[in-house]
């Protein structure tokens, strides 16, 4: 039987998403608890990696198992399991040709700015610190330049395995509410540290350093070393996925405005 798993999880007390050979990692923690209530060994493949320090609302896995329990049973299970961190939003079984990475076709983040001359105290595992005034309408207006299907490799850093940089941004609104900056970004995919080398170019032109035109002129050169830096990973967060209706899965637990109720 195959099960798809919406989890939620504060990066911040992880080395990322992926198992390696330093831990704690979200995979291995979840993989033990899996394999805990099953009670046989469980892997699980995921919609989206995660670095360390980027946390998840909306990720989702798959996993199978021979193992007959009921769909509450697998929920309380696994989080009795889970440490603090990590907790499972809800299960679904799914057919198996579903796969949380290949049969998603649109993947959301948002990127939280505290933007203030104080550092936060409240809330700053979620969020990062930018002490110089943004404008967050500048910031959106130069975002628009980036929707639609381009080559990325601007924003596309060192390491990244992708065979190519070409991604579809459908959606990306800038946002202010108080004292937070929020860049919301859904694309069919996204390129390694993608969504953070776009915000630390956006701070630029936040400032005034930069023109809005200039992320059009960064997307044509296609050259991530005139871009600007990588913003750090504590303000990124993932926030869902979406899958074909055929599979019925839950709709994400947030979603973004204008986006169809939908993550």
């Amino acid at each position: 039987m195959r099960y798809a798993l919406g989890i939620e999880y504060d990066g911040s007390e992880f080395l990322g998403w992926q198992s390696q050979r330093q831990s704690p990692t979200v995979q291995d923690c979840l993989e033990q608890a899996l394999t805990r209530v099953a009670a046989h060994p469980v892997k699980v493949v995921c919609a989206g990696r995660t670095d360390t320090g980027v946390h998840a609302r909306g990720q989702v896995v798959h996993f199978d198992t021979d193992a007959e329990r009921d769909l509450r049973s697998w929920v309380l299970g696994v989080n009795s399991n889970l440490p603090e961190g990590v907790s499972v939003l809800w299960i679904h079984p799914v057919s198996d040709d579903f796969h949380a990475r290949f049969s998603a076709f649109e993947r959301s983040y948002r990127y939280t700015l505290c933007n203030r001359w104080l550092r936060p105290a409240l809330g700053r595992r979620e969020m990062s610190w930018y002490r110089r005034k943004l404008d967050a309408g500048r910031m959106h207006r130069a975002a628009q330049y980036l929707q639609g299907e381009h080559d990325f490799s601007a924003f596309r850093s060192s390491g990244c395995s992708a065979r190519h940089a070409v991604r579809e941004i459908r959606h990306i609104a800038i946002a202010r509410e108080g004292d937070r900056v929020l860049v919301d970004i859904s694309a069919n995919g996204f390129l390694y540290h993608m969504v953070r080398n776009i915000v630390g170019s956006l701070l630029e032109v936040g400032t005034g350093d930069r023109e809005e035109t200039w992320m059009r002129d960064l997307l044509d050169g296609k050259d991530r070393t005139q871009a600007g830096v990588t913003a750090p990973s504590a303000g990124l967060c993932f926030m869902g996925v979406r899958y074909p209706a055929q599979f019925g899965l839950p709709d994400q637990p947030l979603a973004f405005p204008g986006n169809g109720g939908r993550a």
